[in-house]
């Protein structure tokens, strides 16, 4: 007999048929709530970390000079501009404080007077082109050692001892020998400076003959030399030159070598050490000297320029511009005088260091113009006008 049971039935699985498994269900609150967790243990570890590194204040010792210095801020604190006050200038006025200054005497200084001494006493004696006083304190044999007041001694080349050669140099200068030198070298690093008596000499010498120019003097040169343009010559030392234009014969001009001759300076250039002779030149001053102002000459005309008239005067040529050959207004100078016309003429002007004789007709008119209206008769009264302005002329030489 069989049992009935529907529970049992009920109970019985088809063979081959499995229960299936659970699935883990994991919710979206559940979710959002780890993450959440997560994130606060990150945000816990990051402030925990921090903690960690935050650096510890090391601890300040102060020694004294700090505590100076800190003492001294404080006291000035009141001239502690803010950021905010930087625009604004500071007024020390309104601080009420008084600043003085006090000088003390100290190691460092020193007297005025003493200070422009030891200047002195350290300044250089001899610039180029200063002439000295010395005295010969030592003979070598390339030169002079001279006492020229300074902190050495100043030393003198053989060849600067005079002009050419020297044979006899030791007797020629002594110890204790006094001299005027000129200074042709400033002092080196030991302080001492170069000497000369010849180019003191020679100085000398350019001063002479300037002069001498300039007063149209005449002088006798001995003519030592020649060469294709002329004559050689001394002047005092300095080499002259007469070139063979500047003679009166100049063809067979080498035989003058030897020989003297008068002559005037025609240049003098010390600067580019020319001197110039010249022999014509000193017959023409030789004549000049024989003229006086107000002397009323005849001469010929020998050229018309535009600017007067050129005049021979028997070896010498006078100058007769225009602003001296009327007091009347002329048109052309040609209507006036002509070459080769015989003229009276006042001598108004001598240069003797030029070579030139001015000369003036307007003083013998007695009316502006008259030259021009009647000249023939201006020509003839030439010797009794004349006279009239000899107080003129004697007022001039004596100015």
């Amino acid at each position: 007999m069989g049992v009935n049971n529907k529970n049992a039935q009920d109970n019985i699985q088809p063979k081959g048929i499995k229960k299936p498994l659970q699935l883990l269900h994991i919710s979206k609150k559940d979710t959002l709530k780890k993450s959440q967790e997560i994130d606060n243990e990150q945000t816990n570890s990051q402030e925990e970390i921090k903690k960690e590194n935050i650096a510890i204040k090391p601890q300040i010792i102060k020694n004294d000079s700090a505590k100076e210095i800190e003492d001294s801020n404080e006291n000035n604190k009141d001239f502690d501009i803010s950021k905010q006050d930087l625009n604004r200038p500071i007024n020390f006025s309104a601080q009420n404080t008084e600043f003085q200054l006090e000088r003390t005497v100290d190691e460092f200084d020193f007297d005025e007077s003493a200070f422009l001494e030891a200047l002195n006493e350290n300044e250089p004696i001899g610039a180029t082109g200063e002439t000295i006083s010395g005295k010969v304190i030592a003979i070598e044999s390339d030169g002079l050692y001279v006492d020229i007041g300074g902190k050495a001694p100043g030393y003198m080349p053989k060849k600067e001892c005079g002009l050419g050669v020297i044979t006899n140099f030791k007797e020629k200068f002594s110890i204790g020998l006094e001299m005027e030198v000129l200074v042709i070298k400033e002092q080196n690093a030991d302080g001492m400076v170069t000497v000369s008596v010849r180019a003191l000499i020679l100085r000398q010498s350019w001063e002479k003959v300037s002069s001498s120019a300039k007063n149209g003097e005449l002088i006798n040169v001995l003519i030592n030399g020649f060469n294709r343009g002329g004559l050689t010559c001394d002047v005092d030392g300095l080499r002259g030159f007469i070139p063979r234009s500047q003679l009166e014969d100049g063809q067979d001009y080498q035989s003058f070598v030897g020989k003297t001759l008068k002559v005037a300076f025609l240049e003098v250039n010390p600067e580019s050490r020319k001197l110039v002779l010249s022999e014509k030149k000193a017959s023409l001053v030789s004549k000049l000297r024989s003229l006086k102002l107000g002397q009323l000459i005849e001469g010929e005309v020998l050229a018309v320029k535009p600017y007067g008239f050129f005049i021979d005067l028997g070896g010498a040529s006078g100058l007769l511009h225009q602003s001296s050959l009327t007091n009347g207004s002329i048109r052309s100078l040609r209507e006036v005088f002509r070459e080769g016309e015989m003229i009276k003429a006042l001598i108004s002007e001598i240069d003797l260091e030029k070579g030139r004789i001015g000369l003036n007709t307007a003083l013998l008119e007695n009316s502006a113009g008259e030259l021009i209206i009647d000249k023939q008769k201006v020509m003839q009264e030439a010797t009794e006008r004349a006279l009239k302005t000899k107080a003129l002329f004697d007022k001039k030489e004596q100015d």
